[in-house]
């Protein structure tokens, strides 16, 4: 009887409504507080892209930027109109720390992407840079290595987007060209789906940019390597890399001659490999296409075995490997110097490369905070969009080694940080003078709130000069 009667007690008689300040988003005070107290990103992006203001009523850029990087890591629909819905929800201005005069509509944020010509989309390069620089004087690398890659993305049910066309992957959408390092997005551009990897020279003169950008703004002498796949495999490409005195590892084609050249080897010549579980055999040597001007290392690999499971003859994927380290350019001094001299063995190359499978998890981290559906019908204005999404991961990234890497891990994906930090609920209360946004405090100690808002105020500023 005393248990019905305690269950009597909880059940819910009515609903009603309240006027108290609540939001279902308390956690995503810590972001917007953590990218409003970065020096330098406001004021950056103001620069650049102020002009898109023309008149005074408009809403200042960096205060619709901040609102762009908050939609994007809310994350909790890409369409549009959600603006709409989150200028009607004073916990959500609250949390965001945004008066509610001041909260964006889907017609304004329309009327911004709209503005973007393109020339103007390509002014988020030097914001990408100023990130990229900013996170290298955190890290302090004593070895830069970037991966290029491109990425799809499936639009295939658009009705009229311009630049959605036909990819490898048997989809209709955009392929943009991406440069990352480690978990973050350096450069971009943004490309038709019909642009392969190797489209024009956009490859050589992005590395070209980016590896001037690093000696000129972080060190001049700090080996880079740049890992790509068979897309990219040119001279033309190999050529430039070794004018900038950088190593790379690119992944090459199984043409007829190697694998006869291959077949023809003795089984003496193969080397193996070993790492954890797995098992790989290598043969060294050198290779010089048809039109090349010099030979160059080429690696063959093949598996042994997968998941420490021993593979049949006849299911050995084959892999070629092409690279200039231990080659007695530049690169192999530098790597030498900066005590990594292990990179210039076959085993090392062959785990760089192998390397490059963690590096397209970034694609897949991308896909998973932001959308791969672009709303507008012009090219331009989905750039800009597609680059404001980029910029929101990079900070989502750092957000998460800066402010709350002692509660979750730095590998989680944004629907992991999404679930456990930002669906807090949570009571804004105006009281003297002062704004106090109040969890439970069961909430408050298992996220450690505190420590992670004096992260959040004071993110670690390196030197920029």
């Amino acid at each position: 009887m005393a248990h019905s009667a305690e269950l009597r007690k909880s059940r819910i008689d009515a609903i009603e409504t309240t006027s108290d300040c609540l939001t279902d988003r308390a956690g995503l005070a810590l972001f917007a507080r953590y990218v409003s107290s970065i020096i330098g990103l406001f004021p950056l992006l103001d620069r650049y892209f102020g002009g898109i203001r023309k008149s005074r009523k408009g809403l200042p850029v960096p205060e619709l930027f901040k609102q762009l990087l908050c939609f994007f890591m809310d994350g909790t629909s890409f369409h549009l109109t959600r603006f709409d819905e989150l200028a009607q929800d004073p916990g959500y201005a609250a949390s965001i720390e945004t008066p509610t005069s001041q909260m964006a509509s889907s017609h304004q944020v329309k009327r911004f992407f709209g503005a973007f010509s393109f020339v103007r989309y390509f002014l988020f390069r030097p914001i990408l840079d100023w990130f990229f620089i900013w996170r290298l004087k955190m890290a302090r690398p004593k070895v830069i290595v970037l991966n290029l890659d491109t990425m799809v993305m499936d639009n295939d049910d658009a009705d009229a987007r311009e630049g959605v066309e036909p990819t490898y992957k048997k989809v209709k959408g955009f392929q943009p060209l991406q440069l990352t390092w480690g978990r973050f997005i350096v450069a971009a551009v943004f490309r038709s789906g019909s642009k392969h990897s190797n489209h024009a020279d956009t490859v050589r003169t992005e590395v070209i940019r980016v590896v001037n950008l690093i000696r000129e703004k972080y060190s001049a002498t700090v080996p880079i390597i740049l890992r790509t796949d068979g897309g990219f495999f040119d001279e033309k490409n190999f050529e430039a890399y070794e004018a900038l005195n950088i190593g790379y590892i690119c992944g090459g084609k199984l043409y007829e001659d190697i694998g006869e050249f291959v077949r023809q080897c003795p089984k003496e010549l193969y080397q193996l490999y070993r790492h954890g579980h797995q098992q790989w055999e290598i043969l060294p040597f050198g290779d010089r296409r048809k039109s090349w001007k010099r030979f160059r290392r080429a690696l063959f690999c093949r598996p042994l075995t997968e998941d420490g499971q021993l593979l049949f003859e006849f299911a050995r994927p084959n892999t070629i490997l092409y690279s200039n380290l231990g080659m007695g350019s530049p690169i192999d001094a530098a790597l030498t110097e900066a005590g990594h001299a292990e990179l210039l063995t076959d085993e090392g190359i062959l785990g760089l490369g192998h390397g490059r499978g963690s590096d397209e998890l970034v694609h897949r981290a991308l896909k998973d905070f932001g959308t791969e559906q672009l709303p507008f019908e012009r090219f331009e204005s989905n750039a800009a969009f597609y680059h404001v999404m980029v910029l929101a991961f990079n900070l989502y990234e750092a957000f998460k080694e800066d402010v709350t890497k002692e509660v979750l891990p730095v590998t989680c994906y944004a629907t992991t940080l999404r679930r456990r930090v930002l669906d807090v609920a949570g009571k804004v209360v105006r009281t003297g003078r002062r704004v106090v946004l109040k969890v439970t405090k069961t909430v408050c100690d298992r996220l450690q709130l505190q420590r992670l808002w004096d992260l959040a105020t004071s993110p670690p500023q390196p030197d920029m000069g």
